[in-house]
């Protein structure tokens, strides 16, 4: 039976099989989880009588997202900010222990890779 790329013998190969089966263990998709991130800015409302005219100008919430390959930015209303920085959290969170997964399957890959050069190596050094 032929080995499989994932199945990588060693120290190091087996860190990465541990880290990536602990991660998916954890790994649930949030129902409600948002993407992007969220921020504070102040914006000027253009009225010359309005205290921001002065100063730092009124707070602005704003969700920055992708959506189909376009940069989105969403107003949050300030009475929601609560609501959604952990939503925010929850899909950062996510993309990261998904990457970290994506990562850990390209490092076996390649491990996996040098163990059959090296055998490979040994193999055509018996022939000789």
């Amino acid at each position: 039976m032929q080995m499989r790329w994932y199945d990588v013998k060693g120290n190091q190969a087996s860190r990465l099989r541990q880290r990536k089966h602990d991660l998916l263990r954890r790994l649930r998709i949030p129902p409600d989880a948002l993407p992007g991130s969220l921020s504070l800015t102040h914006r000027r409302c253009g009225k010359a009588s309005c205290r921001c005219a002065d100063g730092e100008g009124h707070p602005v919430w704003s969700l920055t997202f992708m959506a189909e390959g376009k940069r989105r930015v969403e107003h949050i209303p300030n009475d929601w900010v609560e609501e959604i920085r952990p939503l925010v959290e929850q899909g950062r969170e996510f993309k990261e222990a998904a990457a970290e997964i994506l990562a850990a399957n390209a490092q076996l890959l390649a491990l996996r890779r040098r163990e059959e050069t090296k055998e490979a190596k040994r193999k055509r050094a018996k022939k000789r």
